[in-house]
C-alpha cells in the first residue's frame, strides 16, 4: 500500500470522527483519484506520480474557484479554498521566491537568452531544477518578468 494512500485513509478515520464533512470528501475525491491512476497505470504509484496526482487536483480547485468566483458563486468558491487547502497539506513544502529567483538568474547567466523569445530554454533548464518544489505558473511567472 502507499504511503500517501495510507495517510488519506487514516485522515479519512479522524475526518469522520470529527464530522468534518469537507475533509471527508476531499481525501476522498483524492483517494478515488490515486485509485484509478493506479488503475490505469496496472502497477503502484511512485511518491512522484501521487504528488502529481495531488497537484493536478490542486489545480482543478483552483481553476473552479476563479471560475466560480467570475460567475458570482462565493459560497461554492470558498469550499473549494477549504479544499485547496486540505490538499496543500499532502505536497511537499514549496521553495521560497528568494531561492527560486537565484535559481532562474543563474539559468539565465547560463543560457544566455535573447529576450523573451528564449523562454521555452529557460523555462525547460529552471523546471530541471525545481521540479516538485514549485509550481509551473510561478516559475512561468518570475521568467517573464525577468526576460521582459
Amino acid at each position: 500500500m502507499n504511503l500517501l494512500k495510507s495517510k488519506i485513509d487514516e485522515q479519512v478515520k479522524e475526518a469522520l470522527k470529527a464530522r468534518d464533512e469537507i475533509r471527508v470528501s476531499t481525501f476522498r475525491l483524492l483517494s478515488n483519484a490515486l485509485h484509478n491512476e493506479q488503475i490505469a497505470k496496472q502497477s503502484e504509484l511512485t511518491e512522484e506520480e501521487e504528488i502529481q496526482i495531488v497537484r493536478r487536483q490542486l489545480k482543478q480547485r483552483e481553476e473552479s474557484i476563479e471560475a466560480y468566483e467570475k460567475g458570482g458563486r462565493q459560497e461554492a468558491a470558498e469550499k473549494e479554498k477549504k479544499e485547496a487547502e486540505i490538499l496543500k497539506e499532502f505536497l511537499p513544502a514549496q521553495m521560497d521566491s528568494g531561492n527560486l529567483e537565484k535559481i532562474v538568474d543563474e539559468v539565465i547567466s547560463q543560457v544566455n537568452p535573447h529576450g523573451p523569445a528564449d523562454f521555452g530554454k529557460v523555462m525547460g533548464a529552471v523546471m530541471g531544477k525545481v521540479k516538485g518544489q514549485v509550481d509551473g505558473k510561478t516559475v512561468g511567472d518570475m521568467v517573464k518578468k525577468k526576460l521582459n
